[in-house]
């Protein structure tokens, strides 16, 4: 399992995480634009040169983060920052979801994802947001 942090930003993830990694020396693994996801006919044409997901590996550490959604702004996962938990199974993150899930407020019900076996976003229940990804699906870079 990792714990990951993931950032939101307002339209400036590109720039954000070009200046992290010439910060940390690290690698952008991942810097997809909505326009180059596999949602991108669902998001408004307008949002497509924001990052739909950034991954900076550094060293054995990850940062992750993307551009919100306009209008998200609702203390959805995205509005300033989550944590990010990776799991190795697909029982391991069907089981941090339950109970992550208790007296939480769903954003996402736990399901599979084009990267990930299981992949959900929530608020638990003292108002901290989570996404959880189980093991990922084929040929996933994340």
């Amino acid at each position: 399992m990792q714990l990951i942090a993931y950032l939101a930003f307002d339209g400036d993830c590109r720039a954000a995480f070009e200046f992290y990694r010439d910060a940390f020396g690290g690698e952008l693994v991942t810097l997809m634009t909505v326009g180059e996801s596999p949602m991108a006919a669902e998001l408004p044409p307008a949002s497509h040169d924001r990052i739909m997901h950034a991954h900076l590996r550094i060293g054995d550490a990850a940062l992750m983060g993307a551009d919100t959604q306009p209008g998200c702004g609702d203390g959805s996962p995205g509005a300033g920052g989550c944590l990010n938990v990776m799991l190795d199974t697909v029982e391991a993150a069907e089981r941090v979801w339950a109970k992550l899930s208790e007296g939480a407020d769903i954003r996402m019900p736990l399901a599979p994802s084009s990267w990930a076996t299981r992949f959900g976003m929530l608020n638990d229940r003292f108002g901290k947001a989570w996404m959880v990804n189980g093991p990922a699906a084929q040929g996933d870079a994340a």
